[in-house]
């Protein structure tokens, strides 16, 4: 946590705010939200199916990055009034427009790991 008048704060939000590309990498940059981002390109997916699906992310994690995701316009959270309730996350617009972007990070990154292995 830092503080709302902290230097650093202050840095981080007029370099987003200057910068698309340090933009948009915030919004999707922390550890595990390329791949829930990643995961969600394939359809909806329950909290359950996430933890499925990227194993080693805490639960804690999971929750603090579905929700800033929320909070960023990226991913729908629809609850169905149903007992137990039934959660689902869907990409919005916005977010399924990360896919094309998505997709050549995977490429790349594969290519990456290959280059890597041969050294």
């Amino acid at each position: 946590m830092r503080k709302e008048n902290s230097v650093n704060l202050e840095n981080e939000l007029a370099l987003e705010t200057a910068c698309p590309f340090i933009y948009a990498l915030s919004l999707m940059g922390k550890r595990w939200k390329p791949a829930i981002l990643w995961k969600m390109t394939e359809g909806c997916y329950r909290f359950g199916e996430f933890k499925k699906a990227i194993p080693q992310i805490s639960e804690k994690m999971l929750t603090q990055h579905l929700r800033e995701l929320e909070a960023d316009g990226l991913i729908t959270r629809t609850i169905y009034p149903e007992m137990p309730p039934r959660v689902e996350y869907a990409l919005t617009k916005l977010g399924a427009s990360l896919q094309p972007i998505l997709e050549q990070l995977n490429d790349w990154g594969e290519k990456a790991t290959k280059l890597k292995m041969t050294k």
